[in-house]
């Protein structure tokens, strides 16, 4: 069986060097070029084969085209250091959404951390090779639904970047989608109506994310934390100014996991890492 002893090092490590996880520093650069080349070796057969990744085990992850990108960014350094996140506090927290599931990658290394673990992917071409992964790897307890999350329940339409598929997103949550599109209907689920009990929530929803969270209360957070993606700067500047008002805490990835106290210390593209919601004092590396 395959396996990498640097990729198992390197998500023991992470949690340890988180003043360098902002995107862009020297050894954050490092990092990512050493760990693409071993995701290469790794993860870039289309044939189903386990393979060795700890701590969470075996993975079986074949190799599949998204438009311009693949799988393998599915494995790119910033989400390695949030899968870092993942097994550093398996204790921590107990029920976890994935919103944005794509091909199930998220979702199948937090149940392998041992989380309740519920799913959501609108794309029914994503959908039906995240049921695939789960089977694959002999995950029948994941709770998967091919279903966007809005801020309440009901249908809504749907843009599939082909280009880009990892890109795809409800109508409205970006303003200018590119290349050659796909529009149709797909169902909603009200954001509310899911978070009962949750206390961790991965949130990549494409523009998407500024509708949901706005529409948060205090109430929400007080046993809720949730990793998000922000997908450009009026996002994050409205998403800022709501949780200033609401006295809840943001810490970026960019401020390598420090709180952020200007709108200007927001990230404004997946380029600029994730960003952490929570009413806790410190982000819990």
């Amino acid at each position: 069986m395959k396996c990498s002893d640097i990729l198992e090092n390197l998500f023991l490590s992470l949690p340890l060097v988180t003043d360098h996880h902002a995107p862009g520093s020297q050894l954050y650069n490092l990092f990512k070029h050493v760990a693409r080349k071993e995701i290469e070796g790794l993860f870039s057969d289309m044939e189903s084969q386990s393979i060795g990744f700890q701590p969470f085990g075996e993975l079986v992850f074949p190799y599949h085209k998204m438009g311009a990108v693949d799988s393998l960014n599915l494995f790119d350094l910033d989400e390695l250091i949030i899968f870092s996140f993942y097994w550093k506090n398996r204790t921590r927290y107990r029920k976890v959404l994935d919103i944005g599931a794509n091909l199930g990658l998220h979702s199948i290394l937090l149940r392998k951390c041992g989380y309740e673990v519920s799913c959501y992917e609108p794309d029914p071409r994503h959908f039906e090779i995240l049921k695939d992964n789960l089977a694959l790897n002999h995950i029948s307890d994941v709770e998967a639904f091919n279903k966007a999350v809005s801020t309440q329940k009901g249908e809504g339409e749907f843009v599939r970047v082909l280009g880009n598929t990892t890109g795809s997103h409800l109508v409205g949550a970006k303003s200018n989608p590119y290349g050659e599109l796909k529009r149709f209907s797909v169902q909603m689920e009200g954001f509310h109506e899911i978070i009962t009990d949750v206390d961790l929530i991965k949130m990549d929803i494409e523009g998407h994310e500024k509708e949901v969270l706005l529409n948060t209360a205090y109430e929400d957070w007080k046993n809720m934390d949730v990793l998000v993606e922000i997908e450009n700067a009026d996002n994050a500047a409205a998403i800022y100014e709501h949780f200033t008002r609401l006295g809840i805490r943001l810490f970026a990835q960019k401020k390598n996991w420090l709180e952020v106290h200007t709108v200007d210390e927001m990230p404004t593209s997946y380029r600029e890492g994730t960003l952490f919601v929570s009413m806790k004092s410190e982000m819990p590396w």
